[in-house]
């Protein structure tokens, strides 16, 4: 497994205050860090991508970013949120061919008014990426929000993959889990 490496991209916060502080923000948080020292240590290396003003998520600078990363056909992908919108609209542009893309929360539902997120999340998923991605996985939860359900909805149409829904997750954030650990999401990665 040791050719295999794994990137996590987080969602989007909704302002500059909240993302600017690397120590006190929490977008690439939750169980983001845990998750990548475990599978570093299981001999995966694991690293969450550094896009640039996520609070500002305009997708050509993103994209920009994420181009400099080393996204192979032995690379998963796992994204958080809006992370997800990112990642499959990058797929879907590059054609890249990854080994897993997993998708914790996947979120494609901007709030009203919000034109950038609209510009990120709502674009046509090109179907054509479950013939490029070597397997497929979505993680909800039984107490999800409706947007994040109906997101779910969209993604599991175009992409299909396997679902998993763990009970009491809500956003898979901090105060939703009230834990760090995702032991789920690194028996995926894994196995």
């Amino acid at each position: 497994m040791s050719n295999k490496n794994c990137i996590v991209t987080p969602g989007f916060p909704g302002s500059v205050e909240v993302s600017s502080n690397a120590k006190t923000r929490t977008f690439d948080k939750h169980w983001i860090p845990l998750f990548n020292k475990n599978l570093s240590a299981a001999g995966i290396p694991s690293e969450t991508a550094e896009l640039p003003e996520a609070w500002y998520p305009d997708y050509d600078n993103l994209k920009a970013a994420f181009d400099k990363l080393d996204v192979n056909e032995n690379t998963i992908l796992v994204g958080h949120s809006g992370g997800n919108a990112f990642l499959v609209r990058w797929l879907g542009d590059t054609k890249t061919k990854i080994a897993k893309l997993i998708m914790v929360a996947p979120w494609k539902i901007a709030e009203p008014g919000d034109e950038l997120r609209e510009a990120l999340y709502t674009y046509p998923i090109d179907e054509s990426i479950k013939d490029r991605v070597g397997e497929i996985v979505m993680f909800t939860s039984d107490d999800e929000m409706d947007e994040g359900k109906e997101s779910l909805k969209i993604y599991q149409q175009a992409l299909a993959g396997e679902v998993i829904e763990l009970k009491k997750h809500g956003h898979y954030i901090l105060p939703h889990m009230e834990t760090e650990e995702f032991p789920e999401l690194l028996d995926v990665v894994l196995k």
